[in-house]
């Protein structure tokens, strides 16, 4: 069999794997927080004809003689830039400007994740949470010191406010301090979003719905064994704009252009499959 049969098959296998992901890039050009993925690619082992050897006084050295084996996926690599910020002029959405990913937990399985989709809302309960029902974390106490499930209410008042004071509406600034307006006209801090980052986010890992896994793995804030989130604006994490939410990163022209290249590259594979069988079909016919 023909080396380049087997290379030619690595090729339409790989360029296969590249139009998934940039198909699947397409397809979420319109959801929120989503980053894209790229595609790397590696040549494989290679068959050695002839090794190079030194060369000495009276000799020349001789130089290696290798035919490739083919092509393989060697990464896919989210690309974790800044999407655009757009203003929906809605309190409870939130885009994170720089760095930084919100946390959410299952309130069944208690299972954390992170997420650049702030789409929340105010559940029936007063919990802020995710679309799929994910409780946002942060502090959960008017005094910020413990970390919890994010409930919008009017527990831990100021002493001075008017003990029948209800919750009129409430605020989320930079810092991700929720700020309670009571009946009475005081304010008071409710509690406050909290931020992860990571020292390696290749390490997360998709988990559908705007959601990824893997914190221990990516290098979180505090390490792997005790991850510790922040406030907004401090370790180099971003501030939260409310009333906005982060587009996806994904860059249509360029993904279009990769589309182009991966489409003539796995057309330029199939001809070297039809070529190889040509050459074939010749050595076969050469028996008459």
């Amino acid at each position: 069999m023909l080396r380049s049969l087997t290379s030619a098959i690595s090729g339409l296998q790989s360029f296969q794997q590249r139009l998934d992901v940039i198909g699947n890039n397409i397809a979420n050009v319109n959801t929120t927080g989503f980053k894209g993925a790229r595609v790397g690619l590696a040549d494989s082992f290679s068959q050695t004809l002839r090794s190079s050897s030194a060369g000495t006084g009276g000799a020349s050295g001789t130089s290696a003689m290798q035919i490739g084996l083919g092509v393989g996926i060697q990464s896919i690599t989210n690309q974790y830039t800044q999407g655009a910020l757009s203003r929906t002029s809605v309190g409870t959405d939130l885009a994170i400007a720089n760095s930084g990913f919100f946390i959410v937990e299952d309130p069944i399985s208690n299972s954390q994740f992170v997420t650049r989709a702030g789409d929340f809302s105010v559940d029936e309960n007063g919990y802020l949470v995710t679309n799929a029902g994910m409780r946002v974390q942060g502090y959960d106490d008017a005094a910020l010191t413990n970390m919890g499930d994010l409930l919008i209410d009017t527990t831990g008042m100021p002493a001075t406010s008017d003990p029948t004071a209800t919750m009129v509406s409430f605020a989320i600034d930079t810092e991700g301090k929720i700020n309670v307006n009571l009946s009475d006209g005081t304010q008071f801090v409710r509690g406050q979003i909290l931020l992860q980052n990571f020292s390696n986010p290749q390490g997360l890992m998709k988990e559908g719905n705007n959601l990824y896994s893997g914190i221990g793995a990516a290098g979180p804030l505090g390490g792997a064994t005790s991850p510790t989130p922040a406030a907004p604006g401090t370790n180099g994490l971003g501030k939260i704009q409310a009333g906005a939410l982060e587009l996806s990163n994904v860059d249509l022209a360029s993904e279009f252009t990769s589309l182009i290249t991966t489409q003539r590259a796995y057309q330029a594979n199939a001809r070297v499959i039809t070529t190889s069988d040509e050459m074939l079909q010749e050595l076969v016919n050469l028996k008459r």
